[in-house]
């Protein structure tokens, strides 16, 4: 199996199924967690340095922070319910407890914080949503935590992918601290396939193919884009969901397509 690809696992004692930290991934910026709780089980955290967006995939919590409190939140039971879900924003020098109401999938991102921004509920109403691309590029996205709502480094997303389409294309980057024209940003890519035995395809790769690898990536894996282009196929018969963690020196998203297959883009707006 490829470095980039974490894989689930059985959950630990605490819940804990997937597990990236800026150590394991040799960068200095995201942090990824995906927790398996069943109802009645609850977790609690210190944030640290670190600032936290709890992304409540599937299932139903009550959430406390040392400030407030969110009782009862989430109402997706299924990514492929294509709705926004529930987040919720953790500052640094905080701290959290999740009690599952539910049998709950929760989505821990994490990056570098300042305590600039209190705790704060994300309701799905506040999620951005849009369609993005044409033909056999489009996908719909909800954007959770962009670069215009608060928070010290974080951007955290999410985008489904339709069977037969490709997303994260045309193949962009941003790995080059080069603003304004683009920013350094790590990347994390959760991936759930619908039906789960499927696959997606995404391909991690950089100008010179220093770095040049094609996934077979696989229901519940995170890969790891430390750099380069990385787009996302989904084979005929099956959607594919991610949900993107982003962090890096400076909170902006800039990124740079491949010139090789840009005019794609310009080719499927102009038909539509």
């Amino acid at each position: 199996m490829s470095d980039l690809i974490v894989p689930s696992l059985r959950p630990d004692e605490e819940g804990k199924v997937l597990s990236v930290t800026p150590e394991s991934a040799g960068w200095r910026y995201v942090g990824f967690e995906v927790y398996a709780l069943q109802k009645g089980q609850t977790l609690k955290k210190e944030t640290g340095d670190q600032e936290v967006c709890l992304v409540l995939l599937t299932g139903k919590a009550h959430i406390t922070s040392n400030h407030a409190k969110w009782e009862t939140v989430g109402q997706r039971m299924n990514v492929f319910e294509k709705i926004p879900p529930y987040s919720v924003y953790i500052p640094s020098g905080d701290s959290y407890e999740v009690e599952a109401v539910t049998d709950l999938e929760l989505a821990i991102c994490l990056a570098p914080g300042k305590g600039t921004y209190p705790a704060r509920l994300i309701a799905p109403e506040e999620v951005g949503v849009e369609t993005r691309g044409a033909g056999n590029i489009e996908r719909k996205i909800h954007n959770i935590l962009p670069e215009q709502k608060p928070a010290d480094s974080l951007l955290v997303v999410e985008v489904f992918t339709p069977e037969g389409n490709w997303s994260s294309y045309p193949p962009h980057k941003h790995d080059q601290d080069n603003l304004p024209d683009e920013s350094y940003l790590e990347e994390t890519y959760y991936h759930k396939i619908n039906p789960g035995h499927g696959f997606a395809v995404q391909r991690v790769y950089t100008d010179d193919r220093s770095l040049d690898e094609t996934l077979i990536v696989k229901n519940g894996d995170a890969v790891l884009v430390p750099k380069g282009y990385h787009p996302v196929s989904a084979p005929p018969g099956y959607e594919v969901y991610y949900l993107n963690v982003m962090a890096g020196p400076v909170r902006t998203w800039k990124f740079h397509n491949d010139p090789h297959h840009e005019w794609v883009m310009e080719s499927k707006l102009a038909a539509k």
